[in-house]
């Protein structure tokens, strides 16, 4: 299916690696350990040990030293193949980001290596009830205990903690609040094993039919060494966004991985499916909205491919990044819905594994990012507009 983006050749072989790893493991299988509780271990394991989950990380750290442009191509195919992975979005991608940027040269050596190859896995732990995505809020906090720190809180909708080894908490520094009487709340960031004494975590029932499932994480004066900060104590609200904006470009490749599978499966549905001795392809009805939505995917991939680019060559991507995000939510959420009525009845059938990606297709239009935040960023930050909160 031709498109607007077109892969170099060193793109185009890692998409083919790619199609052929999810091509052994098929929907089916993402499907069926969605439904059971389970996890796709194996998948994650080959994904890795083919070099694919660390292609952005730096080389001298176990990574294939390029960058977003070559993960997003990773986390589009696996999703266009019916197979969209969250913890590919959080892990390598925000964890990997963070630590890359701002880790000490013992927390790269110890984390980025086992990140890139897929045999260590992080989660990441910013959002709470009450602040939502809202980093100037946070209420979880560190203060200052000996040489390191104690935390206390609680964080929510923290995705694949049953998966990882550690998380990457954001903190509201209380010591450095206390000290420097801030106007806005000081972050800092921990890398804190999930096993620590007082860390508790526990499942958050939702409808999404995905391996990678919620949490809600407690912090009981969980105590941390000085090797657990993430570059300099305070100076938090920086290191985050050096994840943020590589998870809405990689979350607009889950939403764009998605939306080619939705139409890939319902053109083909249009060309066999016959009612009186036609194709109902062969009606505008249902091949006006098709072609609608393609141009649509194709357009959300060209800003997602673009976002990457920005942020590769070191440039600001703030704001590509968001209207990435914003269009690949609204074009996937579109192309899902309408093969879902191609497929009439069959569309709600498991047999064809179209309605199950429909919590996550939905889920992706509010998280990371709402769109509700998008326009308000780009009102307010690309337009000038007064703010609006």
């Amino acid at each position: 299916m031709t498109g607007l983006v077109v892969d170099t050749d060193e793109h185009r072989l890692i998409r083919e690696s790619v199609a052929k790893i999810a091509e052994k493991f098929g929907p089916e299988y993402y499907l069926e350990r969605s439904r059971s509780g389970g996890n796709v271990d194996e998948l994650w394991t080959e994904l890795g040990e083919s070099g694919l989950l660390g292609v952005h990380l730096p080389e001298e750290y176990g990574g294939g030293g390029a960058g977003l442009s070559e993960l997003v191509i990773v986390l589009e195919e696996l999703a266009a193949h019916g197979m969209p992975l969250l913890i590919g979005v959080i892990s390598p991608a925000i964890c990997g980001c963070i630590i890359a940027e701002h880790g000490s040269p013992e927390m790269k050596s110890e984390w980025l290596p086992g990140l890139a190859s897929g045999t260590r896995r992080m989660a990441f732990a910013l959002t709470e009830p009450d602040a939502g995505s809202n980093s100037h809020k946070v209420t979880t906090t560190s203060r200052r205990s000996g040489e390191g720190w104690k935390i206390s809180g609680g964080k929510y909708f923290i995705s694949a903690v049953d998966e990882a080894e550690a998380l990457l908490v954001v903190t509201r520094d209380a010591s450095i609040e206390q000290a420097q009487g801030a106007k806005r709340n000081p972050l800092s960031l921990f890398v804190v094993p999930k096993n620590t004494p007082g860390l508790v975590f526990q499942p958050l029932e939702t409808a999404l039919v995905n391996p990678d499932r919620q949490f809600t994480v407690f912090f009981d004066d969980v105590e941390v060494g000085p090797e657990a900060l993430i570059g300099e104590q305070g100076k938090g609200l920086r290191q985050v966004f050096a994840g943020l904006n590589p998870e809405r470009i990689l979350a607009s490749s889950l939403s764009n991985g998605i939306g080619r599978y939705a139409i890939a499966k319902a053109t083909a549905y249009a060309k066999d499916r016959k009612v009186w001795d036609v194709a109902i392809g062969s009606h505008q009805g249902v091949s006006h909205p098709l072609a609608e939505a393609h141009i649509a995917v194709q357009t959300a991939r060209l800003a997602t491919q673009r976002s990457a680019e920005l942020h590769d060559s070191g440039q600001d991507a703030a704001e590509a990044a968001n209207m990435a995000k914003f269009v690949a939510a609204d074009a996937s959420l579109k192309a899902l819905d309408h093969a879902i009525q191609v497929h009439g009845g069959n569309g709600l059938s498991k047999e064809y594994g179209l309605a199950e990606l429909w919590f996550i297709t939905r889920m992706l239009r509010t998280a990371p990012v709402s769109r509700e935040m998008v326009l308000n960023y780009v009102a307010q930050t690309t337009l000038g507009l007064p703010a609006s909160y």
